[in-house]
């Protein structure tokens, strides 16, 4: 694989914030569901989905850019040679990642895929010596492992706010249940490991991209939920209880009495998941509903006047 910075087209002083921002731009650009026919937007994903994969974690960025591991996530070859921060530097051809169970791949076999009997046997006149045969750190490559497979999972937004596990069907026909992660954002990925397509070292990967659809009438502000709620005239000036929407479902909530259009109350721990487990609140704006016509309204009021100047902060 090419360089991660070059596939992402950043540099190498990039932030967090900068690779996040390529690859979600790449991501939506080359997803196979825009680019049906195109074979090479396909593959052209999976390459971008492992650079990021690399860059967006700190531990293996930092050994990236030492030459400790190679594009792919493998070792960099051992005695210092082999790799070094470029790409295809590495011993064995396993692509390592992010795995829904949580552990990283290492190849096939034993030491990360690295044949240390052909390294010694090349290097002290064993096997090849030093005529013909293979030289110094010579290496026997892996079976390369199937194709990744991407997905595309629609999660609605009160699920989505719930962690509520979403049930994935494979290509296999298999199903699995799929636990959201905390700090969910739309279009981000999952990698579940091993359910990709087979190949002669193993089984590839499935890439889930998750889609938060829109609701009707909540919207997301970072973790929290803002929600717009119309209230009567005389429930603003006498107060009231009224029923409003959450995402665990409705709940009452208590109008002062001379609540105002534009003020905004809040409910505790109604929103996302953020990655340390917390979560978000429900920020509830009260918004005055006058009828447009309404004669006993209009009566009732008829030569009342509000004797209070609430524009004088403008000075006009």
């Amino acid at each position: 694989m090419a360089d991660p910075y070059s596939i992402l087209g950043v540099p190498r002083t990039a932030s967090e914030k900068d690779i996040k921002s390529a690859y979600r731009t790449l991501a939506k650009e080359l997803h196979p569901d825009r680019n049906a026919g195109k074979p090479n937007a396909a593959e052209r994903f999976a390459e971008v989905t492992q650079a990021y994969d690399l860059l967006s974690d700190k531990d293996k960025r930092a050994r990236f850019d030492r030459g400790e591991i190679d594009a792919e996530g493998n070792p960099a070859g051992p005695f210092g040679f082999g790799g070094g921060g470029g790409a295809g530097g590495g011993f064995g051809g396993a692509q390592r990642g992010y795995r829904h169970d949580g552990f990283e791949g290492f190849g096939q076999g034993g030491s990360e895929g690295v044949d240390l009997g052909d390294i010694f046997e090349g290097l002290f006149g064993g096997r090849g010596g030093m005529g013909g045969g293979a030289g110094p750190g010579a290496r026997r490559r892996q079976a390369p492992r199937g194709a990744n497979v991407t997905y595309t999972l629609k999660v609605p937004f009160n699920e989505a706010a719930r962690r509520e596990p979403q049930r994935v069907t494979l290509a296999d026909g298999k199903t699995i249940d799929l636990k959201l992660p905390a700090g969910l954002m739309d279009g981000q990925q999952v990698r579940l490991g091993g359910k990709g397509e087979a190949g002669p070292g193993g089984f590839g990967d499935a890439i889930v991209t998750i889609e938060i659809q829109p609701s009707p009438y909540f919207e997301r502000e970072g973790d929290n939920i803002r929600l717009e709620v119309p209230i009567s005239l005389d429930e603003a000036i006498s107060g009231a209880k009224v029923r409003i929407p959450t995402v665990e479902g409705a709940v009452m909530m208590t109008i002062a009495q001379g609540s105002t259009s534009g003020k905004t109350l809040r409910l505790k721990g109604r929103g996302f998941t953020r990655k340390n487990g917390e979560r978000g609140d429900q920020l509830v704006t009260l918004m005055v509903d006058v009828p447009a016509e309404d004669a006993d309204l209009k009566a009732r009021l008829d030569g009342w006047r509000d004797s209070r100047d609430l524009r004088a902060r403008f000075g006009v």
